[in-house]
């Protein structure tokens, strides 16, 4: 049997050239600020280089700069000759690079118009919806009043809901008849950005649904929940109709308090900076995107990050934003610990994001996310993706929402 020939779309090969353009220079950048810190010759912790060579070196430098615009503008210029500007068809396979590749580049993806930028979308079957009423109740022609959004995590996507062979939207809508939706976004751009455009989804989700919306939830992993949460604010904000719908968000796994990863990084970053040697290497730890800094300390607002060197070591300066007031909230958290650990749960928890940050716990009480005792739930033996595919999540969530979300407030 032959062996299938797989279409890339012109459009994704645009992307990726001007990707390619893009890292190319971002090499030569590098290349010559390391040329410029070995000609300064400091000593071990001297001064690093402050600026680039200049003289012959500096001409060839721009020279290579110049040639590798130009040949990336001629690339993109004959590929445009091929492309007919038709939204390629999606496949698994494309779905999780694009959403890998954005959420640790999507920001520059998105600032250049990359086409491989992901633009905001829900989608259902791997298909994006159309938010007019008529297609959407084509789309979706056993559309109920019971409507179950869920929104993925950093690097993502909306097939990530759909793990070994289990869905806990599917799950709701077999059990509670809810009909589930699946966010798709860019996870690259800053959780803000992504909450106001989804608080703006929703908005027209909810005067397009072919039938009355009785309730509504948000199921939201890892960053997803911090996006819920950030659209609830905007969304109040605007006085958006949705919100009076909203009936239940469940978190699973969410970093309320930030994840310790990305803790990390900003503390290698600032020390990196500081030895001259290894600091232009330092350009490509920070060529991460706003969307993982927003992880350092779970950042939901614009003003968190507004005006701010998002490198620079600081101390949490978020402003404290509580749950959506009259919205039942439920957490899941997650240790790989198979029994209580203290230790474990704090340092370590699911693998990625530790179970205090998860509860929402906080040593300040300005920040702590008043859930309620019975609203929480922790999975002992888990890890971080296990919360996509454990039966026992999918139970716990059903248990909550059964009775319907609303009885719960």
């Amino acid at each position: 049997m032959p062996a299938k020939i797989t279409t890339i779309p012109v459009s994704d090969i645009r992307g990726y050239v001007r990707l390619s353009v893009d890292a190319a220079i971002g090499v030569a950048n590098l290349t010559q600020q390391i040329h410029q810190t070995v000609l300064d010759r400091p000593g071990a912790f001297g001064a690093a280089a402050r600026g680039l060579t200049g003289g012959i070196a500096g001409v060839v430098y721009r020279g290579v700069r110049g040639g590798l615009h130009m040949g990336g503008a001629g690339a993109d210029w004959l590929l445009s000759i091929f492309d007919d500007q038709i939204p390629p068809e999606s496949s698994p396979n494309r779905d999780i690079a694009l959403a890998a590749l954005n959420g640790v580049y999507g920001d520059q993806l998105a600032a250049t118009g990359n086409p491989l930028a992901i633009a905001m979308q829900l989608r259902s079957d791997g298909r994006s919806l159309p938010l007019e009423k008529a297609a959407l109740a084509a789309a979706l022609p056993h559309a109920s009043g019971r409507v179950a959004v869920l929104a993925h995590g950093l690097c993502m996507s909306d097939r990530s809901w759909r793990r070994k062979n289990h869905d806990h939207g599917a799950e709701l809508a077999r059990t509670l008849g809810y009909t589930p939706i699946y966010l798709l976004y860019n996870s690259g751009l800053h959780v803000s950005v992504n909450g106001r455009a989804f608080a703006e989804t929703l908005e027209t989700l909810a005067r397009q649904w072919p039938a009355q919306i009785d309730e509504l939830v948000i199921i939201g992993h890892s960053m997803g929940g911090l996006v819920a949460r950030s659209a609830c604010f905007y969304g109040e904000a605007a006085g958006h109709s949705w919100r009076r719908s909203l009936s239940g968000i469940v978190f699973l796994g969410t970093p309320h308090h930030g994840a310790p990863l990305e803790q990390i990084g900003a503390w290698a970053d600032h020390f990196i900076g500081k030895i001259p040697y290894a600091a232009a290497f330092g350009r490509i730890g920070k060529a991460r995107s706003v969307g993982v800094t927003d992880l350092r300390f779970g950042s939901l607002i614009d003003e968190d990050w507004r005006d701010r060197d998002r490198f620079t070591l600081s101390g949490d300066r978020r402003r404290p934003i509580p749950l959506p007031e009259g919205v039942p909230c439920f957490t899941i958290a997650a240790t790989k610990a198979a029994a209580a650990n203290t230790l474990h749960d704090s340092l370590v928890g699911d693998g990625l994001v530790p179970v205090t940050s998860a509860l929402g716990e906080h040593a300040e009480p300005a920040r702590r996310l008043a859930f309620d005792p019975d609203r929480q739930w922790i999975g002992k033996g888990m890890n971080h993706f296990d919360l996509l595919s454990s039966l026992e999540v999918s139970d716990q969530i059903v248990r909550w929402l059964q009775l319907g979300a609303r009885s719960c407030a």
